[in-house]
């Protein structure tokens, strides 16, 4: 039956049974049993093994697999053989679908008087060989991985020992398309400075001083002032025409009508401010 069910396979999920996990003694190594495979699941624990003992003797023997992410046992059977003579048993204990990262070691440990024969210990599974989409391409959800970035050499013109021989100024001599020498050019343009720059600087002055002179000569015209002097403006006297009549100026009735209707409602708003 365990041969056929670690051959038998549906669609996705595949199912298989572990060889003898006990052949080598009453300890193994869980990683060395069960297939490495992403998403396996341990569905059952299938063993055999016959006890050792006389009838009077009392013996118990433990199957049992360890909690790999905690104390205690992920599984553990019993057998009581206290009272008992030796004999072989067989049992099969479905133990639900437990993730292989919770299997730890397993051992058959024994107490009392008496000992383990011919032990066989066999863990059935089921896995879905796509569990990592990414595990075959013919998977569901399968990605093409991306490739490497090639490397590329990034060509850098500072660098570049001919860039840096061009940009650097290493001949003193150097000429302009006139036949000078670049020194004597940018001396002759300092010149040239200086010369603009002192001709403006006279010119301002000579334009100030003629304007100053001007405004001297013309405050210095009395002539000018003296029509101003001799000009007069006739005059008079202007008496006022408009006269008010001494009678008194009646209210107007509309305006202390509105002027009481606005105390009314003043007061109304402080009265109910106080209730």
């Amino acid at each position: 039956m365990l041969a056929f069910w670690a051959s038998y396979s549906c669609s996705e999920t595949i199912y298989g049974a572990t060889p003898n996990a006990a052949s080598a003694g009453l300890n193994w190594v869980m990683s060395n049993v069960l297939p490495q495979q992403a998403g396996l699941q341990v569905t059952g624990v299938v063993y055999q093994y016959t006890a050792v003992k006389d009838p009077e003797d009392d013996m118990v023997v433990h199957v049992q697999n360890q909690n790999a992410q905690d104390s205690g046992y992920i599984f553990r059977e019993t057998d009581d053989w206290s009272g008992l003579p030796g004999n072989t048993i067989n049992k099969l204990i479905p133990v639900g679908d437990v993730p292989i990262q919770l299997w730890g070691d397993g051992s058959i440990d024994v107490e009392g008087q008496g000992q383990v024969t011919e032990p066989n210990v066999v863990y059935t599974y089921r896995y879905d060989p796509c569990y990592d989409p990414q595990s075959d391409p013919s998977c569901p959800g399968y990605l093409p991985p991306i490739p490497e970035p090639e490397l590329v050499d990034v060509y850098d013109a500072l660098n570049d020992q001919a860039v840096l021989e061009a940009t650097q100024e290493t001949d003193p001599e150097l000429f302009d398309r006139d036949g000078k020498n670049r020194r004597e050019v940018e001396r002759e343009a300092d010149d040239r400075l200086e010369q603009g720059l002192a001709a403006s600087e006279n010119a301002l002055n000579i334009a100030s001083g003629s304007a100053q002179d001007f405004m001297v000569a013309a405050m210095a015209n009395e002539m000018r002032f003296d029509p101003y002097y001799a000009a007069k403006l006739e005059g008079g006297v202007y008496r006022d025409v408009v006269a008010l009549p001494s009678k008194d100026i009646p209210d107007n009735p509309r305006a202390l009508r509105n002027g009481l209707a606005q105390q009314l409602l003043h007061q109304k708003m402080i009265d109910s401010q106080y209730k």
